[in-house]
């Protein structure tokens, strides 16, 4: 845990990992019989304990999202298995239980909204499930308060925001009660405002309520926070490390086509024009404090 997460991580009961990939490929199947199936997945092997912020980033086609995909059941990997709370994502029986325990928000809000208003589509998820009513109402108010939108609970998603939109979103995820989020690039349809928005949102879930988050972005500053950050390059993971840690490897980012934080970056080029700075900043504070040492 690095110093900007100081905080009590919730512990899980077995003390497993509460998603564990094992030797995980998947090559995607083509159409053409005299062509080589597109590689997506080489041999990947991670764990991610409860509690954890957990940052996944790599260049479009290097895997991100297929690995998501397998993480919530909606493809079934070629060889090597994925284990959610100890329930293999390959176990048909088992992929309701999966999907609750792991909530999955994706790029576009739009796509899992299902309502006309805000309070009825966080509900929702709850209603199929048979929650009594008295619940449900109880639990919308907690997940609305959750992520900051208690004052939207009448309101029409349609007039909302983006970000906005992939609050009630993450509500309607939060509702079901889940142990993990995966966010699939939840901020790469909205502008700056709502990506602020939202990841003010999951880092207060994963710092102040314990939330174990699984977050797959572009962006590189929405994982200056996180407890660890995952390189994947070509379907293969190339780097694990602290924010810390894989920031500071400009040049290797640089080389498969990734960026690094602007102060990281700037930090960057004042060393290759002589300025004897740490190579490992990362915020603007940062910054200054070293400019001024």
């Amino acid at each position: 845990m690095n110093e900007q997460t100081a905080y009590i991580k919730h512990q899980s009961p077995s003390g497993e990992p509460i998603i564990r990939v094992e030797n995980l490929s998947y090559a995607y199947p083509v159409e053409d019989e005299n062509q080589e199936p597109k590689q997506a997945l080489s041999d990947i092997n991670l764990t991610v304990n409860p509690g954890e912020f957990v940052g996944i980033i790599g260049h479009n086609g290097s895997g991100k999202s297929t690995l998501s995909k397998i993480l919530n059941g909606i493809i079934v990997p070629d060889s090597g298995d994925a284990w959610i709370e100890g329930m293999n994502t390959k176990d048909a029986e088992k992929i309701w239980d999966i999907r609750k325990t792991a909530g999955m928000v994706f790029q576009n809000p739009d796509n899992q909204l299902v309502s006309s208003v805000v309070e009825t589509d966080v509900a929702f998820g709850m209603e199929n499930l048979g929650v009594p009513s008295d619940k449900i109402k109880e639990k919308v108010t907690e997940v609305l308060d959750m992520v900051g939108m208690s004052d939207y609970r009448k309101a029409r998603p349609h007039q909302l925001s983006g970000g906005q939109k992939q609050r009630i979103a993450i509500a309607g995820i939060l509702a079901m009660k889940p142990d993990c989020i995966i966010f699939d690039e939840p901020t790469a349809m909205l502008d700056p405002n709502g990506r602020g928005e939202v990841m003010k949102t999951i880092l207060d879930l994963n710092r102040n309520h314990g939330m174990t988050v699984l977050h797959i972005t572009h962006y590189m500053s929405e994982l200056v926070n996180a407890d660890r950050i995952v390189v994947m390059d070509n379907g293969k993971i190339v780097a694990v490390g602290t924010p810390r840690e894989i920031f500071s490897k400009v040049a290797m980012l640089k080389k498969i086509g990734l960026d690094v934080p602007q102060m990281t970056e700037l930090a960057y080029l004042l060393r290759q024009d002589g300025y004897d700075l740490p190579q490992d900043i990362l915020t603007i504070r940062e910054m200054v404090e070293a400019l001024c040492h």
